[in-house]
């Protein structure tokens, strides 16, 4: 039998346990009135993920909330893509990287000493930037926005990017916590949209209710989200029942990270000989994904530059 180069090996170990969360992704509108909405839970992956990287429990807790917002502004996209969030500052947190595709699959990275107090994610992550990245694959040209990160939590900087970068009225609260069974994190989103149809709707009453959306939003609280026999479909019309709250069909989230053998292959490849010969030991490499943690192996002579 002839073995598979490993450039060519697009193989990967199987992710244990594989879990998919199939009403992970809750959208709704409220009728006639320019609101819509999601409502994210990630259940037991969020413990899964973050428990995956040897990160300070503030760490986990900022990947939560940067999953569960990926997770719902990607369920927006109308196309085959992915959806990315990209921080880097000059904070302890000094890289925090979280993308979602069309299909809810869920990845990330976080860049943190092994050891840090809890603090607000500005404390955290100092002085930098705030990007989101759509990507559409090959052969098309990916749509980035950057802005300078501003506010004191990641659900404010993430307002401030739609407010300065897109000139979109968007309203959010993110949630993760450690809980009597593990990880938990959650989302929910609301964004303004434009009439359709060609009517002219009144300012006044789009404002109001605009405002009155966030005013419920405000209602939600950490317990409710994370329990688990408080359904997607009661907790919204809880929130939002008095509101003609429409509930569509929910989406799935799982863990999806896109590493093989042979993208990590490629970036071995790039390093001068002398390197490969200084990470091998008795003859292997071994290289760890960064985003889903997971180590591959190479005999030092698979990789040639």
């Amino acid at each position: 039998m002839i073995e598979t180069p490993a450039f060519l090996d697009t193989h990967r170990p199987e992710t244990v346990p594989d879990l998919v969360i199939s009403h992970g992704i809750t959208p709704f509108h409220l009728a006639r009135r320019p609101v819509r909405g999601r409502l994210i839970r990630l259940g037991k992956l969020a413990d899964i993920m973050v428990s995956r990287h040897d990160i300070p429990d503030c760490g986990r807790q900022l990947a939560g909330e940067a999953l569960s917002l990926v997770a719902g502004l990607s369920a927006g996209l109308k196309f085959k893509g992915s959806f990315s969030l990209q921080i880097k500052g000059d904070g302890p947190i000094s890289m925090l990287v979280a993308d979602c595709t069309d299909a809810g699959e869920l990845r990330f990275y976080l860049r943190a000493p092994e050891s840090l107090d809890p603090a607000p994610a500005k404390a955290l992550l100092g002085e930098g930037y705030f990007a989101f990245t759509i990507d559409q694959g090959a052969h098309t040209e990916r749509h980035q926005g950057i802005v300078a990160l501003e506010g004191e939590t990641l659900a404010d900087m993430a307002m401030h990017y739609f407010a300065t970068s897109e000139q979109h009225q968007c309203w959010m609260r993110l949630y993760c916590e450690k809980t009597p069974d593990g990880w938990r994190a959650g989302a929910l989103l609301l964004e303004k949209i434009a009439e359709e149809g060609g009517i002219v709707a009144d300012k006044t009453d789009d404002e109001d209710a605009w405002e009155t959306a966030g005013i419920l939003g405000n209602t939600l609280t950490a317990a409710e989200i994370f329990d688990p026999h408080l359904s997607a479909t009661t907790l919204i019309e809880r929130l939002f029942g008095s509101q003609d709250v429409l509930i569509d069909r929910p989406r799935a989230v799982s863990l999806g990270c896109r590493c093989n053998r042979a993208r990590l292959a490629s970036v071995l490849s790039t390093f001068p000989e002398d390197d490969l010969d200084h990470m091998a030991e008795g003859g292997t490499i071994t290289m760890n994904c960064e985003f889903c943690n997971v180590g591959f192996r190479f005999e030092r002579t698979e990789i040639a530059r």
